[in-house]
């Protein structure tokens, strides 16, 4: 079976990550983003991946090949310009078959996509999609069920003080018969959400409600929490399967002079001076450095980044190569870019974004 995975954005909300790097290759944890996504496709049985690009695309197919790494065969479709939802699955048209699925690129995930399709077989849809409940709906717009679970409205984001007993989203990927592809206009951006569904509503479309894990990864914020819930076994993963029922993975070529609180997870190469403290929810990516008396909390540390002496690192992501100086503050939700170089005795704090390659001396930021 084939799924189509929409991974066209520029993942905005996620620079600088993506300033320099395709949002589906951006490192999560120990691998490219969207590996989570084709790992968890191929237990579900797909054999065949679409991959429908835009930004960078050829930096995507340099990292991911053909997909025999993950399993099944990958295959990409380049948007010259973006077409949104609807407009993306319309231009693959001609890759696709009689059934598929279709996968919203952000999202990480461990639902029963096996248990999705055959209720879209068992009840005969056109179209069948996953639908997650989530604490504060405010944020979303909500789906609506009938009880054979017929979707029977769709509508807006409520406001923040409304009570939805029963709030329903949209979880980012739907099984589809072919004939939803006749219903799309060539040529154009379209969203499938807007445009397409409430035409369907009636006419063989249905909601499949997961109890799985689901959490979309767009933000600082849930890029964070998803990290430390891949290394917490939160889903099911094979990270989850390496990191033990301990939750702590140290790899054999890393020096550890200091101390590492579970759950964290250590790559090959790491240097931890001697009492520096890494944990809880800490990932260091391979050949980090990180100098004497440091402490890292709630951090992630992607590959060849060094953290200088008394820093502290917390609630925060360090670019690949970034260099921070000693006894500097990075937390509050602040994002380092590749291969910055922030100098001693900084604080970088508030959400702050800084940019790859950017360098800024002693004392230049506090708050």
């Amino acid at each position: 079976m084939q799924a189509l995975i929409l991974a066209g954005g520029v993942g905005t909300r996620l620079r600088p990550l993506t300033a320099r790097t395709p949002k589906p290759v951006v490192t999560l944890v120990d691998r490219p983003f969207i590996a989570y996504m084709l790992e968890w496709l191929h237990r579900h049985g797909i054999d065949e991946v679409i991959l429908s690009c835009g930004f960078l695309a050829e930096s995507v197919r340099d990292v991911l090949g053909d997909g025999s790494e993950y399993g099944l065969r990958l295959r990409y479709v380049d948007e010259p310009d973006p077409l949104g939802t609807g407009g993306a699955l319309k231009f693959a048209a001609e890759l696709l078959t009689d059934r598929f699925v279709v996968c919203n690129g952000d999202v990480l995930t461990d639902m029963d996509l096996s248990a999705q399709i055959a209720q879209h077989v068992q009840t005969g849809a056109t179209a069948t999609l996953a639908l997650a409940r989530v604490e504060d709906p405010s944020a979303y717009g909500l789906v609506r069920v009938d009880a054979d679970l017929a979707v029977s409205e769709f509508f807006e984001k409520p406001e923040a003080t409304t009570e939805e007993l029963d709030a329903l989203i949209s979880a980012g990927a739907y099984v589809l018969e072919r004939s939803v592809l006749d219903l799309i206009p060539s040529g154009r951006a379209v969203s499938i959400e807007r445009e397409i569904w409430p035409g369907l509503i009636g006419n063989g479309m249905y909601g499949y409600v997961t109890s799985g894990y689901w959490l979309d990864i767009g933000s600082p914020a849930t890029y964070l929490q998803g990290s430390f819930d891949l290394i917490e076994g939160r889903l099911e993963t094979s990270l989850a399967q390496r990191m033990g029922s301990d939750h702590l993975s140290i790899a054999g070529s890393a020096r550890v002079e200091g101390h590492v609180t579970s759950p964290a997870l250590i790559s090959e190469g790491c240097e931890l001076a001697a009492d520096s403290h890494a944990g809880s929810q800490v990932i260091l990516g391979a050949g980090v450095k990180v100098g004497a008396g440091a402490r890292l909390e709630r951090a992630v540390v992607l590959a060849g980044a060094r953290i200088g002496e008394r820093c502290v690192i917390r609630d925060c992501v360090i670019g690949e190569r970034a260099s921070i100086g000693a006894h500097t503050e990075v937390r509050g939700g602040a994002m380092i870019g590749q291969d910055a170089v922030i100098g001693a005795h900084n604080v970088i704090a508030a959400g702050l974004r800084i940019s790859p390659g950017v360098v800024l001396g002693d004392r230049a930021v506090g708050f």
